[in-house]
């Protein structure tokens, strides 16, 4: 979602901006726009579109130190040049972006801003139209900052800039992520460490309701009554050649391919010295000790949090239970004596999880993240933290993580399960790493995934994924991946319910992608094929090496049942891109979409 970065030093403001900018690209935005302060005043430039749409519109002329920039996802008024940050106050004094929503900016407009000229539908605009009046009244920029931030109800990451100060940037941070980064002679904002890796790999932790005056050789940051807080800086563990995507035409592909790496990375960092997988034995406890876990997550994370299910529950035999974050949120259901919350995010940023962690930690129960980035707000307040060692996963469809997030729950099942006493069901080393070589010889069938895309995908309105058990949850995620690249209506279905209702959506020519990868439904799912097939659809059976038959499309290596998931989306993952590319779609930025959803 909405990006910020923002620069104070002795280099060109302008260029570090833009280029900060385009890293935050894969995050998803409508607009995008800057500010610097030059020797005299504040120029703003901003453009609905893309950073490329920015870079024309930006004076190479003006010569600047300071500024902030932004990229926006709308959410208060449609995509366009007045609703785009920056936004300025009346006079001008004052410029601010801004990440998250103003839940009460209508009450603020009311009550204090009364016959104020806005110029966009945005809630930012209240925020600095704000400052500037109570720095109208008197306040110093520092006060009439922290005075605004008192009266916000909602979520916000701010950086402001003061035209009669030059040598401070504004900033604050409340449920929104953000950074300050730091340098020799110079400082950064950002609400990703990867906007600004180009310069400095130091970076410090904001928490909730903190303020920060930023300037080129200091970072001072205060809570909002004033109190000074010490926090030193981190080093992100980024490579910048992990965020650029070398010869491939897309990150979706290239994350397509680093799966059976990821897998390869995941095993060696949950290995001990003699080879055993190991969890830390807080989250152990934790885990052992309750009395049934509830995963908790959106999206693509929710698809590999009921795969996760399985896992833990026939591995571990503990009861679990799988929601989606924005509802259990608004419906939580009556809850156990010894609960554990597993929350899944592969930002570990996302709002609609976040909001049930303060819930859930308010109640006094324990919580673990499973995410991608250390040091993330779930990270954070959660009590316990699993990573995924994926490296940064930039096409907002999700590909590599999805993988990350089913391995490292099957490394907690296992070792659970050894904790538990209960028999080995495999040894999950060897099995992870049949996957990994299972993986390279899909990502290397990319040819006949294309044709697949061509014959099934081509001219369909609509398609249909369907599966039993763990295949059918693959299948809720091939559907995913399908509608949110290539834009085709497609929804997956438990095989056993197309009778109650859907086989009515069956027409000529539907395609229906099948998934057989379980023994024990096997002889079920290819039931529903030949029902589907019976009112004309197109069907594609996906099955693994051992359950194939001569009607099979595509055949995948033969894995453990309980990590087929691992290895049959891959195929689907292909195919969605094959799909999109056909349809001139952007496969790295589709519409509407945002890569972190940082707000509910």
């Amino acid at each position: 979602m909405c990006g910020i970065v923002g620069y104070i030093g002795n280099q060109d403001a302008k260029e570090i901006l833009l280029k900060g900018l385009e890293k935050l690209e894969y995050r998803g935005y409508d607009s995008a726009g800057i500010a610097v302060r030059d020797n005299s005043q504040v120029h703003v430039f901003k453009a609905k579109g893309r950073i490329a749409d920015l870079r024309a519109v930006v004076d190479a002329s003006v010569s600047a130190n300071t500024g902030i920039g932004h990229t926006r996802w709308a959410t208060h008024g449609v995509p366009s040049h007045d609703n785009a940050h920056p936004h300025q106050s009346t006079a001008g004094r004052f410029t601010l972006v801004h990440n998250g929503v103003i839940e009460n900016y209508s009450i603020l407009k009311r009550e204090y801003l009364e016959g104020t000229a806005f110029v966009s539908e945005t809630d930012t605009e209240v925020i600095v139209q704000l400052i500037e009046k109570f720095a109208n009244e008197g306040m110093e920029t520092e006060e009439a900052f922290r005075q605004t931030l008192k009266l916000l109800k909602g979520s916000y990451a701010l950086a402001l800039l003061d035209e009669q100060n030059d040598e401070t940037i504004f900033v604050a941070k409340n449920k929104s992520p953000l950074l300050v980064g730091t340098g020799s002679d110079f400082n950064v904002v950002a609400s990703d460490a990867m906007a600004m890796l180009q310069v400095t790999d130091q970076y410090v932790e904001l928490m909730d309701k903190e303020m920060v005056i930023v300037t080129k050789n200091d970072v001072t940051i205060k809570t909002l009554d004033g109190t000074v807080v010490e926090r030193s800086p981190y080093k992100a563990e980024l490579d910048a050649s992990d965020i650029e995507k070398g010869t491939y035409p897309h990150y979706m592909l290239k994350e397509i391919d680093e799966q059976p790496l990821v897998i390869r990375k995941i095993i060696q960092k949950y290995q001990d010295e003699q080879g055993s997988l190991q969890i830390d034995q807080n989250i152990l406890d934790a885990v052992t000790s309750s009395d049934r876990v509830y995963i908790i997550a959106c999206g693509t994370s929710y698809h590999a949090g009921l795969v996760g299910k399985q896992l833990l529950e026939q591995m571990a035999k503990i009861p679990v239970e799988v929601h989606v974050a924005s509802e259990f949120g608004y419906n939580m259901p009556l809850l156990p004596e010894k609960p554990l919350f597993i929350f899944i995010s592969q930002s570990g940023e996302t709002a609609d999880s976040r909001a049930v962690l303060v819930a859930v930690k308010e109640l006094g129960h324990k919580a673990l993240t499973i995410t991608n980035v250390q040091g993330s707000t779930l990270s954070r307040e959660a009590d316990y933290t699993l990573l995924l060692h994926a490296g940064p996963e930039i096409a907002v469809a999700s590909t590599k993580a999805y993988t990350a997030q089913i391995a490292v729950l099957s490394i907690l099942a296992h070792v659970a399960a050894a904790s538990k006493g209960e028999a080995e069901s495999m040894n999950l080393v060897k099995e992870l790493g049949i996957v990994a070589n299972a993986m390279e010889v899909l990502c290397d069938s990319k040819e006949e995934m294309d044709y697949i895309a061509r014959e099934y995908l081509s001219f369909t309105r609509n398609a249909f994924f369907i599966g039993r058990g763990i295949d059918y949850y693959v299948g809720l995620e091939g559907a995913l991946k399908l509608k949110e690249i290539s834009y085709i209506q497609a929804e997956g279905f438990a095989g056993g319910e197309l009778k109650h209702g859907t086989i009515a959506l069956i027409e000529e020519g539907t395609p229906v992608v099948a998934i057989a990868t379980q023994e024990n439904v096997n002889l079920s799912i290819r039931g529903n094929v030949k029902e589907v097939a019976a009112r004309g659809a197109n069907p594609c059976i996906i099955s693994m090496k051992g359950l194939d038959t001569d009607e099979d499309r595509f055949v995948i290596p033969a894995v453990h049942d309980l990590l087929s998931p691992l290895v049959s989306v891959v195929p689907l993952q292909l195919i969605a891109y094959y799909a999109a590319l056909h349809r001139d779609c952007d496969v790295d930025k589709p519409r509407n979409l945002a890569k972190s959803v940082t707000v509910e």
